[in-house]
């Protein structure tokens, strides 16, 4: 298993953050590890529902089917998905109001028997690029 998260301080107000996080036409505006969506962008999110999305991780591109685990609007998003090589992947999105600003914290789990061999340079690549996403969506809602 590898286990990844990042945090950042966004001066936007949670809602608008929100927004824009689960805006899937513009996910890969911010987001640094997506490629596309294969069947197109989600247009709305509830728990239960399900969606691909082509990503690049390490170098390697995969497709992973998620399925929303948890949903609290302006606040909670989980998903969990199945990719290649047996490898289950799990990300977590949580906003918390700061004053005028939004702590956006992501969270996200690799496990699977190919994640032990290469559970180091995952973390270190999948940190990377959670750092480099709330980058991004820093400078698209601020």
């Amino acid at each position: 298993m590898a286990e990844v998260s990042a945090e950042a301080r966004i001066d936007a107000p949670t809602e608008k953050v929100w927004a824009t996080l689960t805006d899937f036409s513009r996910y890969g505006e911010w987001n640094a590890t997506h490629t596309n969506f294969p069947q197109g962008a989600p247009t709305s999110l509830e728990a239960g529902g399900r969606f691909e999305e082509n990503m690049k991780l390490m170098g390697f591109p995969a497709e992973v089917t998620w399925t929303v685990e948890d949903l609290e609007a302006a606040r909670t998003l989980a998903i969990r998905g199945k990719g290649p090589m047996g490898v289950n992947v799990g990300t977590r999105y949580t906003l918390t109001p700061d004053g005028e600003a939004t702590t956006v914290r992501i969270d996200g789990e690799f496990t699977g028997a190919a994640v032990s061999l290469m559970a180091g340079k995952l973390k270190d690549s999948a940190t990377a690029a959670l750092n480099e996403s709330l980058r991004k969506l820093n400078g698209l809602v601020t």
